[in-house]
């Protein structure tokens, strides 16, 4: 934002990636998530949910090559500076910022690891990896295995959703999250599929 007010202009990734946080960020304030899926509606079930949405643009965003990666990089930078604003807001200390947005940027690589690596696993169909990734990390307090599954279902639905997206558009914020919403719905039936 600086360069842009400086400059007049900036980084068409960073314009793209800018695009992608917020339409990442609406979807992860999705309602439903917490009503429905039994998401904590806290502060650390908004940011699992944020880094769910973050973490599959990412994986999308890996297939567009070298424009990709410059996209995703700004779209993790443009997150964790969002989380240190986020942090000032709730009164949080200049000293204890930087510890805390090393602690969030660390759960978000292992967070981030262990969906990638269940969802692949889903494909297979494997859920149980995805499965006790979303135990470990989202439902930590336990709101039963209809929920999980649940939400592992929405999460594979998502994650295809995206991948059906040309990965170039992707990389340049022409993203539609929108559109599953209707799998949204069709999941809450807690049938796990």
């Amino acid at each position: 934002m600086l360069f842009k007010k400086l400059f007049g202009r900036s980084a068409p990734e960073r314009d793209a990636a800018e695009v992608l946080y917020r339409k990442a960020v609406e979807k992860a304030r999705d309602p439903r998530f917490y009503r429905e899926f039994g998401v904590a509606d806290t502060v650390d079930g908004r940011f699992d949910m944020i880094v769910i949405y973050v973490m599959l643009l990412m994986r999308r965003l890996r297939d567009a090559q070298e424009p990709g990666r410059k996209v995703a990089q700004e779209l993790f930078d443009i997150m964790f500076q969002d989380m240190d604003r986020s942090l000032r807001e709730l009164g949080v200390g200049d000293l204890s910022v930087g510890k805390n947005i090393k602690k969030m940027a660390k759960a978000f690589y292992g967070r981030a690891a262990a969906y990638e690596a269940g969802l692949d696993a889903a494909m297979d169909s494997n859920e149980a990896p995805l499965i006790a990734a979303l135990e470990q990390a989202i439902y930590r307090n336990a709101p039963g295995a209809d929920a999980i599954a649940a939400m592992a279902g929405y999460l594979k639905c998502a994650d295809q959703h995206l991948q059906a997206q040309d990965p170039i558009c992707v990389a340049a914020g022409d993203v539609d999250l929108e559109s599953d919403a209707a799998t949204l719905s069709r999941n809450t039936n807690h049938d796990g599929r």
